[in-house]
């Protein structure tokens, strides 16, 4: 036991050391001067939030803003098994036009026919480039790439213990009062065997102002089949956005499959929440 877990510790180091490596190579002195010199400082903190769509927004954190998502998750992925769990996004605006990110899944609990199983989630490491800001007739428009470390227990088949891959496509367009976000997700998922199966998702997101600082989001999108035993599949997610202050937005909704082989039920609720600029830009 103190062996699997001492594997696991030293596993989730390797993302905090590349971390702490690139907030130190981006020291605040040589952020302003950046900064000064492109613009890239924004005039108050506002959060960019992730959540709660599948989908990601093709702009990224503000320059020099340290981001944080946290979010409750309850799933029966199928009948009979109910899936619980807890995690978050970091999200630093490391340049003008790139975001270092670190998702991470603090606690995954399972329950089925054999019991309860509790696990670490796996960790993602990533990072994501906007090539390109909106104009009146192009959309933002920016490209990610994210590795899975396999930091999940294998014993109860609640992680893989493979390194994963993806490269997404992100494009973001205001048109009339609606907000798009779309993605194309090229995976490589690594298997026993060697190697890697490879599947596609696409994404359509979209929100709307209701009233005040309620906002509705919807979305839809689909998974194209991994390997024999992993169909694809169509989903839809809907939920209610609530924005605190402008740095501080939180959520809450429910996800449905639209066909075999995706969630049956999905519940979730989070929080974005701006912590501050590490460069010494403009306060709030």
């Amino acid at each position: 036991m103190l062996a699997i877990l001492h594997r696991r510790i030293r596993m989730i180091q390797f993302p905090i050391v590349l971390l702490a490596a690139c907030l130190a190579l981006t020291q605040p002195a040589a952020g302003q001067r950046i900064g000064k010199q492109t613009g890239c400082y924004a005039a108050s903190l506002a959060a960019n939030p992730n959540r709660p769509t599948v989908a990601d927004p093709a702009d990224i954190t503000q320059y020099g803003v340290l981001e944080v998502e946290y979010g409750w998750d309850r799933e029966w992925p199928v009948a009979g098994t109910r899936q619980t769990s807890l995690g978050g996004l970091l999200k630093f605006g490391m340049l003008c036009d790139v975001e270092l990110r670190w998702d991470s899944t603090a606690f995954l609990s399972q329950t089925d026919a054999g019991g309860t199983h509790r696990t670490f989630g796996d960790t993602r490491l990533g990072a994501q480039f906007r090539f390109y800001r909106q104009t009146k007739r192009v959309p933002t428009l920016a490209f990610s790439y994210v590795g899975k470390i396999p930091s999940a227990s294998t014993v109860d088949g609640l992680g893989s213990g493979y390194v994963d891959h993806q490269f997404k496509f992100l494009a973001s367009k205001d048109i009339v009062r609606f907000h798009f976000d779309f993605n194309a997700s090229q995976f490589l998922i690594g298997r026993s065997q060697g190697g890697f199966d490879r599947n596609q998702e696409y994404n359509l997101a979209f929100s709307h102002g209701l009233h005040g600082n309620f906002q509705f989001t919807g979305e839809f999108y689909g998974d194209t089949k991994v390997n024999e035993t992993e169909p694809g599949y169509a989903s839809s997610l809907w939920a209610l956005v609530y924005v605190v202050r402008p740095r501080l937005v939180i959520d809450g909704g429910f996800e449905a499959g639209l066909t075999p082989g995706g969630p049956q039920r999905h519940a979730f609720a989070g929080v974005t929440y701006s912590i501050g600029n590490l460069y010494r830009g403009p306060r709030r």
